[in-house]
């Protein structure tokens, strides 16, 4: 397991943005993060009736970065390299609002990674239930770091 220390300042999510709390797993093309902030009370992205699942995207998205990051660091890139978030595909809500107890399970998938970019599948899950899936896309402006 990598707690949020390990990893965090190798991504672009800061502060209460930095919505996942530790990697249980990874490997050169998943990994699979736990959250717990969906409970915070003052989370970033929670309105009056809760957390809408259409934010569990960001929950893929950073789990794309984390990894993206750890691939990097891997390689001995230690700075975390810009990314803009460009496209979501074939995204499946499964509830409104995101469960107020018990974590998140969140995976990722790299289908394709370049210097330019990269294509992830991600799902979000709750205990044995699905909230989430979908894919999303990620490109590497021009000029931007290793």
């Amino acid at each position: 397991m990598l707690p949020k220390s390990d990893w965090s300042h190798l991504i672009p999510h800061a502060g209460g943005m930095c919505l996942l709390d530790a990697v249980l797993a990874w490997d050169a093309d998943t990994l699979h993060a736990t959250s717990d902030s969906h409970l915070r009370p003052d989370h970033p992205l929670r309105s009056p009736q809760g957390l809408h699942a259409v934010h569990l995207a960001e929950y893929g998205a950073q789990a794309m970065a984390v990894h993206g990051a750890l691939r990097a660091r891997a390689r001995g890139v230690e700075t975390a390299r810009p990314g803009m978030l460009v496209s979501l595909r074939d995204v499946a809500l499964l509830v409104e609002y995101v469960p107020t107890a018990g974590r998140l399970d969140v995976h990722a998938q790299c289908l394709y990674a370049d210097d330019a970019g990269a294509q992830y599948a991600f799902r979000v899950e709750h205990g044995d239930r699905l909230l989430a899936s979908g894919r999303a896309a990620v490109i590497h402006p021009q000029g931007a770091l290793p």
